[in-house]
């Protein structure tokens, strides 16, 4: 007895399409709705320590200001 296998390969392809399209919206989205151009460290590693680095400082300045 044969066994056959069925496969719908333009299914697979448009299934692995939309796929891509879906995680490359929720990217655009997320970028969208924070108004950050840094979001995560794979954007720019480098540009966010930095970023956080200078956050830290302007929220230390602040307090600092208001204790004065």
């Amino acid at each position: 007895m044969a066994l056959t296998i069925n496969t719908n390969v333009a299914s697979l392809n448009a299934q692995r399409n939309l796929a891509r399209t879906q995680r490359d919206l929720s990217t655009s989205m997320e970028r969208l709705s924070s108004g950050l151009r840094i979001n995560s460290a794979k954007d720019d590693a480098a540009g966010l320590a930095i970023s956080d680095r200078m956050t830290a400082q302007i929220r230390g300045l602040n307090q600092a200001a208001r204790n004065a």
